[in-house]
C-alpha cells in the first residue's frame, strides 16, 4: 500500500484543508482558550461547534461547491468560524476590507462573483448596511434569498451579525436556524468532496497604483502557512497573543489567525485597534506575544500609558522594538523579521526562523522555504542570474496563487510556472535572499538607484513620525530627488532636520532626502487596504515644492515650470 504523501513540514497532504485543519487543531487542544474577545472567552472545542453550526446553516442556505462567499467584519470570534464553515462546505471566502469605501466594496463584490455576503452591519462609524440599501436599493426591499441587484448580479443572500432581518438582510441567527434539518454527517460528507488543491479564498491586493486583484489561493496554501507561522514563530499553547493585524489580509489570516490556532495558542482579539485598549488588555490577559505592523507598535510604545502598565508577560517581542525597548527586553532571542513573502504566495516564500542569529536576521530576507523556489532573473530578457547579481525575484511553489481570478495565467506565470514579482533582490552564496524593493519604484538620483523601502524602513523607527512614504521627484539635471512624505504623530512637531539627521545615522549621503515635506492624514489617498497611493503623493510633493518655489541643486520649481 503507497504511504500517505506528506507536506514539506511533515503533515499528511490530505489534511490540507480548512475544515480538516480545524478538525485536528481543536481535537487536540479541546477546552482551551482559543479566542478571547470583548469579555467573551471561546474554547477550541466550542469554535469547532460554532463552524460546524455555521456550516450547516450555509449549506441550508443553498451554498454549494465553489459559490463564493463574501465576509465583512472586524477581527471577532464569528469571523473565525465563518471562514471555517465556508471552507467545511467547499465555498470559497472572499475576506473584505473593512476599510473597503463604498465603491471599492461594490467593485470587490461584483468582481468576485459574491452569492452570498455575510456582515457586520456598524463597524466604527460606518452603517455598511445602510450603504449597501443606498447603493443598492434592492436589498432593501427583495425577498430574503432571492436578491436580484444588476449592480451585483450574483448576489442572492445577505446575512447581517447584529439586529434582525431587514429587508433581503436576514439576521445571522436566522443563517444559523437554516442548519436546523442538515445533519452533521451530511457537512461531513462535504467536507470530504475538498481537496486542498480545490480554491479556498480570494484575497484582493492593490499596490500604491491600480485596481485590486483578486488573487485565488487553493485550500493547500493557506493551511501550510498556518503550520508555517507556527514552527517560523515556535509558538506554544502557553502564547496569549495580541494582534491588530486584520483577518482580511493574508498577514492577519496566516500570520496571527492559523499560526495561533496552529500551535493552540489564545488569540486575543479586539474589533478596532487603539493604543490605550490594547495596553490594557495585553496587561489584564497576560499577553506573551503582540503582532502588529511597525507604526501600530510604534503608537504602544508611545502612548503615555505605556510607562504604567505591567507588561512584563511580553516575552515574543524583539529587543530592539520601540515595545521592546519600553518594557526593557534584553538579547536577540526573537524576532520576526527576516521574511520575504506576497498576498500571492500566501505571505512568506522565504524566511528563516525567529530565534536565527540576529546578524542573519538583521542581513538577509531568509532563505527559500520548503516546497518553494526563487530565481533572480534579468526582468528584460527573463534568463537566471549569477548568484550575488541583483535582478528580479520570481517565485513558484507549493503556497503559490493559482492565478488572478479572471485573468488567462498565461499574462501571470512564465512558461516554467514561476511569477515574476515586480521586486528586485539577490541570492548569495548561501542561499540567502536580500531583497531591494520594487524595481519600478526605484528613485534614479544623480546617476544612482535609490531604494525608497530602505529609506522607509529607518523612518518606521523615527520618532514623531506615524507614517512616510519616500517618493522621486522629477529634476532637470539629477533625474529625480529623493523627497520624504511624512504624517506626524498628534501632537508631535518634528523638524526636517531632525528627520534628516535621524536617517543620516543609517543611510549614505546619496540616500537621503532633499526635502522632508509634512501632510495630515486627510491629505492622502489610500487604497481599500490602506497604502497610501503613491501617484498622488508625488503629485502633491511636486505641487508643494512648485507653491514654495524651492530650489534644489540649481533648479528652481515653480508652477511654469521655466525657472532653472
Amino acid at each position: 500500500m503507497p504511504e500517505t504523501p506528506t507536506t514539506p513540514l511533515g503533515i499528511d497532504s490530505k489534511r490540507l484543508t480548512l475544515g480538516r485543519f480545524l478538525t485536528d487543531v481543536c481535537t487536540v487542544h479541546v477546552e482551551h482558550e482559543a479566542v478571547v474577545f470583548e469579555g467573551s472567552r471561546t474554547s477550541y472545542e466550542e469554535l469547532h461547534n460554532e463552524a460546524l453550526r455555521l456550516a450547516r446553516g450555509l449549506v441550508g442556505a443553498g451554498v454549494v461547491k465553489g459559490n463564493r462567499v463574501a465576509l465583512l467584519t472586524p477581527n471577532r470570534p464569528e469571523w473565525i468560524a465563518a471562514a471555517f464553515a465556508v471552507g467545511m462546505v467547499g465555498g470559497v471566502l472572499i475576506p473584505i476590507s473593512t476599510l473597503a469605501t463604498p465603491s471599492e466594496r461594490e467593485l470587490l463584490l461584483r468582481h468576485s462573483d459574491a452569492s452570498v455576503l455575510l456582515f457586520q452591519p456598524v463597524i466604527r462609524s460606518r452603517n455598511h448596511r445602510e450603504e449597501l440599501f443606498t447603493r443598492h436599493p434592492e436589498l432593501a426591499t427583495a425577498t430574503p434569498g432571492r436578491i436580484h441587484c444588476p449592480a451585483l448580479p450574483h448576489l442572492r443572500s445577505a446575512f447581517q451579525l447584529d439586529g434582525d432581518t431587514v429587508g433581503a438582510v436576514q439576521s445571522w441567527s436566522e443563517l444559523r436556524s437554516m442548519g436546523s434539518d442538515v445533519s452533521d454527517d451530511l457537512v461531513a460528507e462535504l467536507e470530504a468532496e475538498v481537496d486542498p488543491s480545490d480554491d479556498a479564498m480570494i484575497v484582493y491586493t492593490s499596490g500604491s497604483t491600480g485596481l485590486p486583484k483578486g488573487v485565488v489561493h487553493r485550500h493547500r496554501a493557506a493551511v501550510t502557512q498556518f503550520w508555517r507561522f507556527s514552527e517560523q514563530f515556535r509558538f506554544d499553547p502557553d502564547e496569549r497573543v495580541y494582534s491588530a493585524q486584520p483577518f482580511f489580509w493574508t498577514a492577519g489570516i496566516a500570520m496571527t489567525l492559523g499560526c495561533c490556532l496552529a500551535s493552540g495558542s489564545t488569540l486575543l482579539l479586539e474589533q478596532v485597534f487603539e493604543p490605550q485598549s490594547a495596553l490594557e488588555m495585553m496587561e489584564s490577559e497576560r499577553a506573551t506575544a503582540f503582532l502588529a505592523w511597525a507604526h501600530q507598535t510604534k503608537a504602544l510604545a508611545e502612548h503615555p500609558d505605556a510607562p504604567t502598565r505591567d507588561l512584563t508577560s511580553l516575552r515574543r517581542v524583539g529587543a530592539d522594538s520601540p515595545l521592546g525597548q519600553l518594557i526593557g527586553a534584553k538579547g536577540p532571542a526573537w524576532g520576526p523579521g527576516a521574511a520575504y513573502g506576497l498576498t500571492e504566495t500566501f505571505t512568506l516564500c522565504a524566511s528563516i526562523r525567529s530565534d536565527s542569529p540576529l546578524e542573519l536576521r538583521r542581513s538577509t530576507h531568509g532563505q527559500p522555504l520548503p516546497g518553494m523556489e526563487i530565481q533572480i532573473v534579468d526582468p528584460q530578457r527573463g534568463s537566471e542570474l549569477p548568484v550575488g547579481t541583483p535582478g528580479e525575484i520570481r517565485v513558484r511553489g507549493v503556497t503559490l496563487m493559482r492565478g488572478y481570478n479572471k485573468l488567462p495565467p498565461e499574462t501571470v506565470f512564465d512558461t516554467r510556472g514561476f511569477y515574476a514579482t515586480g521586486d528586485g533582490g539577490s541570492l548569495d552564496a548561501d542561499g540567502y535572499l536580500h531583497w531591494s524593493g520594487r524595481l519600478g519604484d526605484l528613485i534614479k538620483t544623480g546617476g544612482a538607484n535609490v531604494s525608497p523601502r530602505e529609506i522607509e524602513a529607518v523612518l518606521e523607527r523615527c520618532p514623531g513620525l506615524r507614517t512616510a512614504l519616500a517618493v522621486g521627484v522629477p529634476h532637470p539635471d539629477l533625474g529625480e530627488i529623493v523627497v520624504v512624505c511624512a504624517v506626524p504623530v498628534e501632537g508631535e512637531r518634528p523638524t526636517e532636520q531632525t528627520v534628516v539627521d535621524f536617517l543620516s545615522v543609517e543611510l549614505a549621503r546619496y540616500k537621503l532626502p532633499r526635502r522632508i515635506l509634512f501632510f495630515k492624514p486627510s491629505e492622502l489617498e489610500l487604497t481599500g487596504n490602506e497604502k497610501i497611493r503613491a501617484e498622488p503623493l508625488r503629485a502633491a510633493a511636486l505641487a508643494r515644492l512648485e507653491a514654495e518655489r524651492t530650489e534644489i541643486s540649481g533648479h528652481c520649481y515653480a508652477p511654469d515650470a521655466s525657472s532653472s
